[in-house]
C-alpha cells in the first residue's frame, strides 16, 4: 500500500507508510519516532501558515490559534475523517480493547503519517499535504480572542477599562480526594459583579466564576455604566 484515500500523497517507500500505521503494541518497529517528527513538522507548517494569514495577531494569539489546530481533539477528528482506524495496525490486546477507535491513537497516527511523508518526499511535499489536510480547520478558526480562557479575558477587560483585578475566594471544597467539588466566588466592587462558579478543581471553578462575571458584564450594561462613572469619581 502506497497511499490512503484522502491523504494527498503517494509514497515511494511504502514501508514508511506501514510504519506510520503501526502501533507500539505490534512491536519495536512502530510509529512513535515518526510521530515525534510529524508533531514538529505539523507545528512548523501550521505556524508558518498562520503567520502568513493572521498579520494582525500577536504572538499570544498565534500560539492559541496554532494550539487549536495541533491539539489532539482536532487531529483525531482529521484522522477519523480519513478513516485511519481502518488502516492502523494494533497488537491483539490493543485491538480487543478498542484501540482503533481511541482518539489518542488516531491523533498519533496522523502525526506519524506526516513524519513519514516528510522522510519520503521532503519538506515541500509534506507542507503541501499538511496544508491540504488542515485547510478546512485553518479556514474555520474562531477569532483569537474567543480562544482565551475566561480568567484571561476577564482580566484584560477589567484592565482595559481601568478597574482593579478581581478577587477569587474558595467558598467550599467538598468530596473525597478523587472526586472534589469546588465553589469559588469572584468579585470586583467597582465593576459591579459578585458571582460564583463550580468545578472539579479550584482552577476549573475559578474559570467558571470568571465566565459568569463576563456574562454578567455583557448582559448588564446599566451596571457597567454606573461602575464606569464610579471609577471617574
Amino acid at each position: 500500500m502506497r497511499e490512503i484515500p484522502g491523504i494527498p500523497y503517494r509514497f515511494k517507500d511504502e514501508s514508511l507508510l506501514q510504519q506510520a500505521l503501526t502501533h507500539r503494541s505490534v512491536g519495536k518497529v512502530n510509529y512513535e519516532r515518526l510521530e515525534f517528527l510529524g508533531d514538529s513538522i505539523l507545528s512548523a507548517v501550521v505556524s508558518t501558515r498562520l503567520y502568513q494569514l493572521k498579520s494582525d495577531n500577536n504572538e499570544g494569539d498565534l500560539s492559541r490559534l496554532r494550539a487549536r489546530i495541533v491539539r489532539g481533539a482536532t487531529l483525531s477528528k482529521l484522522a477519523a475523517a480519513l478513516k485511519l482506524s481502518d488502516y492502523v495496525r494494533l497488537g491483539e490486546g490493543e485491538m480487543k480493547s478498542g484501540g482503533y477507535k481511541r482518539d489518542s491513537i488516531l491523533a498519533d497516527t496522523f502525526e506519524a503519517i506526516i513524519g513519514a511523508i516528510y522522510l519520503d518526499g521532503g519538506f515541500a511535499a509534506c507542507q503541501q499535504a499538511v496544508l491540504q489536510m488542515c485547510a478546512t480547520e485553518i479556514a474555520n478558526l474562531p477569532d483569537a480572542e474567543e480562544l482565551k480562557d475566561p480568567k484571561t479575558r476577564l482580566q484584560e477587560w477589567l484592565q482595559s477599562h481601568g478597574y482593579p483585578l478581581p478577587e477569587y475566594t474558595v467558598l467550599s471544597e467538598e468530596g473525597p480526594p478523587h472526586k472534589k467539588h469546588f465553589k469559588v466566588q469572584t468579585r470586583e466592587v467597582l465593576a459591579g459583579f459578585d458571582v460564583t462558579g463550580a468545578g472539579s478543581s479550584r482552577r476549573k471553578a475559578e474559570q467558571a466564576a470568571a465566565k459568569a462575571a463576563l456574562d454578567y458584564i455583557s448582559e448588564s450594561k446599566i451596571t457597567y455604566i454606573k461602575a464606569k462613572q464610579a471609577v471617574k469619581q
